[in-house]
């Protein structure tokens, strides 16, 4: 079971929670859950912007990672940045697009303004920013 943490804002404006996420797909129901009840001030369309690219990130941390793993949102006013951690250090990269899959990151890039990941010797983190002043739609 995943646990949640919350930590005290770093400014007045910076707000950082995170969640454990279980070695388990099923989990991914559970953290499109967490995420938007974090994120139900956003408009419909953000909103689900959002949610999309928390569950790309995560799924592909569950598919293709190792535990543990951690997800986390880190959110502005305007500005929100979706992070999952996880322990494999192989890249996260894109694949060609097949049924089976391989649509994910692209996914990501449509809906964030940037993506990346960072690498450690233990594993590595992938995250994507996405700007809530554009309008919605």
């Amino acid at each position: 079971m995943p646990t949640e943490q919350q930590t005290t804002d770093v400014d007045d404006s910076l707000r950082v929670i995170a969640l454990e996420v279980a070695d388990d797909l099923a989990e991914l129901a559970r953290v499109r859950a967490w995420a938007g009840r974090l994120l139900q001030d956003l408009p419909e369309v953000q909103r689900a912007d959002a949610l999309l690219v928390v569950d790309e990130l995560t799924s592909n941390a569950l598919r293709h990672g190792k535990p543990p793993r951690q997800v986390r949102l880190l959110r502005k006013r305007d500005w929100l940045s979706v992070e999952v951690d996880d322990t494999c250090v192989d890249p996260a990269c894109p694949r060609p697009a097949a049924v089976d899959g391989g649509h994910g990151l692209k996914l990501v890039n449509a809906m964030s303004v940037s993506w990346g990941q960072w690498q450690r010797p233990t594993g590595k983190t992938v995250w994507a920013e996405i700007d809530l002043s554009r309008a919605a739609g």
